[in-house]
């Protein structure tokens, strides 16, 4: 919790301003890229998943809604579970062609990465 609290209020010692605010809102959530303008990538990845396979979609650039909103699509044509956080989606599984697919029947400029 104190490590959460510290970014927080990072930068902001003490103020004697007695008319002083510290202004959170900054939105640090950029606006969703149309689908045509996202470069994504799809590769496979096994580190530090005791040697399970999981397909990685990187390089979604957008509000973290529409990202969840994104690998719930992904989620249910798979059949499968998997996350989705920091602009990254963790698809359970091989599912590397599949996942391209889908990808650029929705609209997406997609690279697939690795052998």
């Amino acid at each position: 919790m104190s490590k959460q609290k510290k970014q927080r209020y990072e930068g902001i010692v003490y103020s004697t301003d007695s008319s002083f605010s510290y202004e959170e809102g900054l939105n640090l959530e950029t606006d969703t890229l149309p689908n045509e303008k996202q470069r994504l990538k799809v590769l496979l990845d096994r580190k530090s998943r005791k040697g399970k396979v999981v397909t990685v979609v990187e390089g979604f650039v957008g509000k973290d809604s529409d990202l969840q909103e994104l690998a719930k699509l992904l989620k249910q044509k798979c059949g499968v579970g998997g996350s989705a956080k920091e602009g990254e989606i963790l698809i359970q599984g091989d599912f590397k062609q599949k996942v391209f697919d889908i990808l650029i029947s929705g609209g997406y400029s997609v690279k697939q990465v690795g052998g």
